[in-house]
């Protein structure tokens, strides 16, 4: 793979990607989810909490993406995959 390179300059902050965060949020939402079957009595009361209700996207490892600038001394080496 000797072409193999990047061919837009662009990469996340932090972490290589969110799904650390995204199994931990569906952990907790599945959790929550049999917590409100069990408890519920009525039903036709029952209220299933939502992703966002139990989650918070801003406390996910990657913290979005950014350019990579041609100044940096390891540009080459991150345009690399």
């Amino acid at each position: 793979m000797s072409r193999s390179y990047r061919h837009s300059p662009f990469m996340g902050h932090c972490s290589h990607s969110d799904k650390p965060g995204k199994v931990q949020a569906n952990r907790t939402l599945r959790a929550a989810t049999r917590r409100a079957f069990s408890a519920c009595r009525d039903w036709d009361n029952l209220v299933v909490p939502l992703l966002r209700e139990v989650s918070n996207v801003w406390d996910f490892p990657k913290d979005g993406k950014g350019r990579i600038k041609k100044t940096w001394p390891d540009y080459a080496k991150y345009m690399r995959k």
